[in-house]
Parts: C-alpha cells; sequence; structure tokens
C-alpha cells in the first residue's frame, strides 16, 4: 500500500519507555509543538509494559507539553502484536518519517519499513543502563544503526562510537540537547525557594535530579555527604526522582546516619522549584549522554559539580563554568563540592557562565530549527538505497 503524499509531513518519534520515562522524553515531547509552525506534524509514539502505572505519569507529561500521545502494550520481544498496532498508526497517520529513539525502535522501524514506505531517522542517546541484557542489545543497535538515513547523535562520543560500528559519516549528524530558556529561568532566590518547600534557608543545599538507578552514581554521593558533615560542613542533600534503587539508597542513608539532613524527594512534575532551592546541583553518574537535568541546572543558575563522562566536558568547562571530576571517584567529588561550598565568589561565577552558556549553545529553539533542517534535507533527496540485509 503506497501513502499519500501528505501537504504536512508526519513525524512518528518512537520509543520504548518504562515507567514516567527518563531525559530523552524532555526533548521528545517538548517537539512536537515547536516543529508544527516549521511546517512539520510530530506524533510521539511509546512502547510500554501492560499494567504500567508510571506510564500515566508520563501521559500528564505529554498532555502539559501539548504532545499527541500514542500508547503500544509492548508485552514483550515476542509479542508480535506490537508490529502490527504500530502498522496501523503508520497507515492511518500516513507517517513520512520514523525516528526512533533506542535499539528496538530502531529494530521496529526497518521492519516495518518492508511494509510502509518511511524515511528512517533515529537518535542516540547514550547507553547507560547496563544489564545482562545490554551486550544483546548493542549488536541489535550496531546492526540497525547502519541501516539507517540520518543518525542523530546528542554527543561527540555517541558520533564516533556510530562511525565506529559502521554509519556513514554523511548519515551521522551531532545535535546535542537543548532546553527551553525562557521556561528554565530562576525566578526566586535560593533563600525563597527553600522557605516554599518548607527547607530551613540556613542550610547549605545539594542537589541532585534523576532516575534512582545505578549509573546515576547516587550510591556514592550519599556516603560523600557522610565524609563532609565528618568536616564539619554542615551540608544536607536533596535527590528528585525515583526508581527501583530506592530501597538501597534509603538503607545507605540510615546506615550512614542521614536521616536528617538527606531527602529523598521523588518524582516530581516540576522540578524548577527544587532547582531553585539548591545551593549547588551534583551529577554524580558513571554513565550519560548530555544529560538534560545539567542543562536545567545551569539555565537555573545553579552553580554545578559534574562527573567527567560522555558529552558533559563539551558542557561543562572545569573552572569555567562549573566542576569536573572523574566517575566513580568519591574523593574527588567530596573535594570539589567542599570547593565551592567554601567559595561563594566561585559559585556565583559558575551561575552567571553556567546561564551564559545554556543560552548560547543549547536553546531548544535552535535544535527544533536545526532538526527541521535535517528533516528538510532528507525528504529532498532520493529514498535511500540501504539494503535490508
Amino acid at each position: 500500500m503506497r501513502p499519500c503524499v501528505p501537504a504536512t509531513p508526519v513525524v512518528l518519534d518512537a520509543r520504548v519507555v518504562t515507567g514516567a520515562g527518563g531525559g530523552p522524553d524532555k526533548t521528545i515531547l517538548h517537539s512536537p509543538r515547536l516543529l508544527e509552525p516549521l511546517g512539520y506534524r510530530m506524533l510521539c509514539l511509546y512502547l510500554h509494559p501492560p499494567g504500567d502505572s508510571g506510564f500515566e505519569i508520563l501521559r500528564q507529561k505529554a498532555a502539559h507539553a501539548q504532545a499527541p500521545l500514542i500508547a503500544v502494550t509492548d508485552r514483550g520481544p515476542w509479542d508480535w502484536r506490537v508490529l502490527t498496532e504500530t502498522l496501523a498508526v503508520c497507515r492511518r497517520e500516513n507517517v513520512t518519517i520514523w525516528h526512533g529513539h533506542d535499539y528496538k525502535t530502531n529494530a521496529l522501524g526497518l521492519l516495518l519499513k518492508r511494509f510502509w514506505p518511511m524515511r528512517l531517522v533515529t537518535t542516540v542517546h547514550g547507553w547507560v543502563q547496563h544489564t545482562r541484557r545490554t551486550p544483546l542489545y548493542y549488536r541489535i543497535d550496531q546492526f540497525c544503526l547502519p541501516r539507517y538515513e540520518r543518525v542523530v547523535c546528542v554527543s561527540d562520543d555517541l558520533l564516533e562510537a556510530c562511525l565506529s560500528v559502521g554509519v556513514p559519516a554523511r548519515r551521522c549528524v551531532l545535535l546535542e540537547n537543548g532546553i527551553d530558556t525562557t521556561a528554565y529561568r530562576r525566578i526566586r532566590c535560593t533563600t525563597e525557594a527553600k522557605a516554599a518547600l518548607g527547607l530551613p534557608v540556613e542550610r547549605f543545599l545539594l542537589g541532585a535530579i534523576g532516575r534512582l538507578s545505578e549509573e546515576k552514581g547516587f550510591d556514592l554521593l550519599i556516603p560523600s555527604i557522610a565524609t563532609l558533615r565528618s568536616r564539619g560542613l554542615d551540608v544536607h542533600l536533596m535527590i528528585v526522582g525515583d526508581g527501583h534503587q530506592r530501597p538501597r539508597l534509603e538503607q545507605l542513608i540510615r546506615e550512614y546516619g542521614l536521616t536528617e539532613c538527606v531527602r529523598l524527594a521523588g518524582w516530581q512534575a516540576d522540578v524548577r522549584p527544587f532547582l531553585e532551592a539548591m545551593d549547588l546541583f551534583v551529577l554524580s553518574s558513571r554513565r550519560e549522554g548530555l544529560p538534560n537535568v545539567l542543562l536545567e541546572a545551569m539555565a537555573m543558575d545553579v552553580p554545578v559539580v559534574a562527573t567527567r563522562v560522555n558529552g558533559v566536558p563539551r558542557l561543562v568547562q572545569d573552572g569555567r563554568n562549573g566542576l569536573l571530576v572523574n566517575a566513580n571517584d568519591p574523593d574527588g567529588l567530596v573535594t570539589a563540592i567542599a570547593t565551592l561550598l567554601n567559595n561563594p565568589q566561585l559559585r556565583e561565577s559558575f551561575r552567571a557562565a553556567g546561564r551564559r552558556t545554556v543560552e548560547t549553545r543549547y536553546n531548544f529553539l535552535t535544535r527544533i530549527q536545526r532538526l527541521q533542517r535535517l528533516y528538510d534535507a532528507l525528504l529532498a533527496e532520493n529514498p535511500s538505497s540501504v539494503l535490508l540485509r
């Protein structure tokens, strides 16, 4: 069945998600309303496990972002109904461009192209969660990525990784994450924000945001608080987010006697009030692509300490707009935090420099305009002759 050529090209962004989603979903869900004035209708298709209560939070996020959401229940790797249901969506919506966001939607796009002639684009966000199945997922992606017409990479190290698995250089595009700098702008000072959240205004508050899972390194950050306090520094920590590692982190908090000064705030629909209350934002991740939460913190005038992983050093220039430490280095983390805690002037310098970095290099509208040009160039070309071997 051949599609009609739509007056407005239709982009279907597809992603597999468990629970409320993560950083990539901020980019996906906030793109449709900005792509529409640029001549593209974008739909967000999410594959999710049956009965996943966290998916309702993602629905709320989509509604808030005015993003058209299509949900497909995914019962596992052998659920053939995912293929038939998604193919029905492609035909019903007259999809022009399939935009995958992970190994499964990349494989699905290749299969669907056999039945529905659409162009293939994918974004590589970074392979950060490591499980026993991760090597298999890598192999699937290594097969799929060279067969896509455009491969968008959110950091230069991911671009190098894609080139190394055979993606032609002319199809690889570096397109870093961006955020809406008008939405992420400080409204209240730190003292007012702490008071609004019922937090003691005199306490020095470290903050972190992310899924409670191993790659985020919160199991290193919590003991760092104990070390800092043992040195006489009155520092407190608030972690915003939820995930399967929560019981382990709660146990660590009890073991180190930190129940009065470390708070797990859970998932929050809007993290901006929490960012405003932070004296310092800490990214302790072992693995990342280019994390949106770091962009958000810098846009909200929060000084940052971050681990030197993947795309982070492109964003954070050590000593200029933040401090960098090596991953899995608790001593380095403690030293960097203590340095900023004891140096208010340096913190103020990083606040201004961080905001300036995001405004000039990581504006979300600029990213969307570059994505539009990518789609324009792709549709102007003849369909790819890549063999689906």
